[in-house]
């Protein structure tokens, strides 16, 4: 999966707006020049964002915005869907959708676990959790292991590693299983 720079500085600037509640509403401007995000862009994001209800705008000279709801309602995943549509597709296709014929008939269920995978990780952070530096633990023994940290070249597989998860321990080749999602 590719996280595109539009996904990043939505959430970045999500979570900038999460730390500012003291000053909300906040300008554009304001969360652009906190996360180095091009002005312009940004502003655009911002819009796509409060279509989807994650932030809302004020208008006037002390207008700006803030968040939609409170920010540990808002997943990494709400942002994402916001500005970029479905977390995981297949070109224009959601894996579900797909309808392979013969020998590459297995790999819907692949595409369908790799969209599982990255729905269990963006669901599962909230916004709040970024701005409080809160990351659950899943997340967070997933980048325990020094592998998660290296870049794979092609050709590679990431050694087995041992997975915790609901109290079982199970060997893996770099697959984190969640027992719980946000609804």
């Amino acid at each position: 999966m590719r996280i595109s720079s539009k996904a990043d500085y939505a959430i970045r600037a999500v979570v900038e707006l999460a730390t500012l509640e003291d000053s909300w509403p906040v300008k554009a401007e304001t969360l652009a020049a906190a996360q180095d995000i091009p002005g312009k862009f940004l502003l655009n994001i911002l819009f796509e964002l409060k279509r989807a209800g994650v932030v809302a705008s004020q208008r006037g000279n002390e207008g700006g915005f803030r968040l939609g709801r409170a920010a540990d309602e808002i997943s990494l995943a709400d942002i994402v869907r916001a500005v970029e549509g479905p977390l995981a597709q297949v070109g224009d296709v959601r894996p579900d959708q797909l309808d392979y014929k013969g020998s590459a008939e297995p790999l819907v269920e692949v595409w369908i676990a790799v969209r599982e995978h990255i729905r269990s990780i963006l669901e599962s952070v909230s916004v709040a959790d970024i701005a409080t530096r809160n990351i659950p633990l899943t997340v967070r023994l997933i980048t325990a292991d020094p592998e998660a940290w290296m870049p794979h070249t092609p050709g590679t597989v990431p050694g087995p590693q041992a997975v915790r998860v609901a109290g079982q321990t199970s060997r893996t080749r770099g697959v984190v299983t969640s027992s719980t999602r946000r609804a």
